[in-house]
C-alpha cells in the first residue's frame, strides 16, 4: 500500500477532464478491460495504459494542462509525499 494526500472529490467516468489540474491522478476502473488515454491541451495524445480488471488502480503524474479520459472508471486528484 502507497501514500497519497486526498486533493479533491472522485470524478466519475472523466472525458477530457484535467482533474482541476491535478498533477498526480489515481484512476480506478469500474470495469473489466479499460483504456485510459492522456491528452495534452492542445489535444495530442500523449499515451494510453491499460486496466485490466475493476478494481485496478495507479497512480500517475501528468502536467496540469494535460487531460484525461475513462470510459468506466473513476479518478481523483491526489498529492504525492514528494509532491
Amino acid at each position: 500500500m502507497s501514500t497519497i494526500i486526498v486533493k479533491g472529490t472522485v470524478t466519475t467516468n472523466p472525458f477530457l477532464d484535467n482533474i482541476s489540474r491535478a498533477q498526480f491522478v489515481n484512476c480506478v476502473a469500474t470495469s473489466a478491460a479499460q483504456t485510459v488515454e492522456v491528452r495534452s491541451e492542445d489535444s495530442t495524445v500523449l499515451g494510453e495504459f491499460y486496466l485490466h480488471l475493476a478494481g485496478d488502480s495507479i497512480t500517475i503524474e501528468k502536467a496540469p494542462g494535460d487531460v484525461i479520459t475513462l470510459a468506466a472508471g473513476k479518478v481523483s486528484a491526489v498529492g504525492s509525499p514528494r509532491s
